[in-house]
């Protein structure tokens, strides 16, 4: 069959559905393969419980009248994902980024919500997988899209542009994540810059961080900038306070314009000026904007706030690089709270570099006096054992210690990469 007859199956259906454990009645299955599974084995299952139909890529899983053999199951899911988007001419927003991509993307989303009808990545489906199911979810309703694109190897943002035919495109940063894909910080910069690439062939609009200059020099030959920034841009912005929660102060024509937010950490200005910037482009009012960046609250362990049993905590476990560990510790380090413990979990991904910047973040940390500094991790342990400070292999061993020295009235940091789960430090 066709790409666009499998689309018309496409149209029939409920939706898109990979896991034939939620599977809902008039679902299309698409069965995906990895080292450690096959969905082909499952399409019949599928059928029986609902789908209206399963598309496999083995002929022996076919038998079934409404199960379609295409060449590879992913290939198809990723082509289907394009055909769709190329039924809709809303405008559709890319973001990348090495740090607060994500936490941009919500915001930005609260903002354009206030207008739009938008259609937002959800969590972190911000993969080769997770960007064709998010279009597949664009229709007749949306009049925005707001695509995330994560990627740890070159060509990957290429690949998604291929597919979400972004029309305008937003990079909040190049840092030190996923080294060994990448292959250095220059190979970060080339990846992540593959979105501009698009945006330039395509004459799109970009909105660029105008305070960094390797932006400035990636998006070269590109039209239509729009800019922002603390120190430079068209619109500028700086930090109002910052205990516990950051206040911006939005600069325009010599005015402040304030907004409290419900976010912790001074590293988080970029990415609500970047959404105060889009917003004013899409001609949300500037109370309109306040209002959503005010009522936005963080979840999914990213700088999240908390109180418990007395004890300040900022949970920011969803993921850690060198860049953002080392903007975690400087902005914990200039708050005024007292008794204040740093837990750092380990990093992951930075291949040949990965002892250098756990040395790195440590001799960060010493720069500072913290009540407790906290180490998590095997790739910690080295560098730990040699400044005398407390070291966890895991979290679970972590959260003891965390039990019995840490008082009411302390301030802790969290912050440690996925795998290391520091929010275990915490539970119940």
């Amino acid at each position: 069959m066709s790409i666009s007859d499998l689309y018309q199956l496409f149209l029939n259906s409920t939706g898109i559905q990979t896991d034939t454990r939620k599977i809902k009645k008039g679902e299309m299955y698409i069965a995906l393969k990895g080292e450690n599974f096959n969905g082909n084995q499952f399409a019949q299952q599928a059928i029986d419980n609902g789908a209206s139909c399963a598309i496999v890529d083995e002929s022996e899983f076919a038998q079934d009248k409404n199960c379609f053999l295409v060449t590879d199951g992913l290939t198809f899911l990723q082509e289907l994902a394009t055909h769709h988007r190329k039924q809709f001419t809303i405008p559709v927003l890319a973001i990348t980024g090495s740090n607060g991509k994500t936490t941009t993307k919500e915001l930005l989303a609260a903002v354009l919500s206030k207008k739009y009808q938008v259609l937002a990545t959800e969590g972190n489906y911000n993969n080769h997988i997770g960007v064709p199911l998010t279009l597949l979810k664009i229709n007749s309703d949306h009049t925005f899209a707001i695509i995330e694109m994560g990627a740890n190897h070159q060509k990957e943002i290429e690949a998604y542009c291929q597919w979400a035919l972004p029309t305008f495109g937003l990079i909040n940063n190049c840092g030190k994540a996923h080294l060994e894909g990448f292959g250095g910080i220059e190979g970060v910069r080339k990846g992540k810059g593959e979105l501009y690439d698009f945006i330039k062939k395509e004459g799109g609009t970009i909105f660029r961080n105008a305070d960094y200059d390797y932006l400035e020099s990636m998006s070269a030959g590109i039209e239509n900038q729009i800019t922002y920034g603390e120190f430079s841009g068209t619109q500028r912005g700086k930090i109002y306070e910052h205990e516990p929660f950051l206040k911006i102060a939005i600069l325009n024509a010599g005015e402040q314009q304030l907004i409290p937010t419900n976010l912790v950490g001074d590293y988080n200005l970029p990415n609500v000026l970047a959404a105060y910037t889009v917003g004013s482009y899409f001609e949300v009012s500037p109370a309109t904007i306040v209002q959503a960046l005010s009522e936005y609250k963080p979840t999914n362990n990213r700088s999240e706030y908390q109180v418990r049993k007395g004890v300040h905590i900022i949970l920011d476990a969803y993921n850690a690089n060198p860049s953002s560990m080392k903007a975690a510790i400087h902005s914990f380090r200039n708050t005024k709270h007292a008794n204040k413990t740093m837990m750092l979990g380990a990093m992951m991904e930075l291949g040949e570099e990965t002892v250098e910047e756990h040395e790195k973040v440590i001799q960060e940390a010493l720069q500072s006096t913290w009540k407790h500094l906290v180490t998590v991790g095997k790739e910690f342990e080295k560098v730990s054992q040699e400044n005398g400070l407390t070291h966890f292999d895991s979290a679970e061993q972590a959260k003891e210690w965390y039990q019995k020295y840490v008082e009411q009235g302390d301030w802790v940091y969290i912050k440690g990469s996925r795998l290391t789960a520091m929010e275990k430090i915490i539970e119940d």
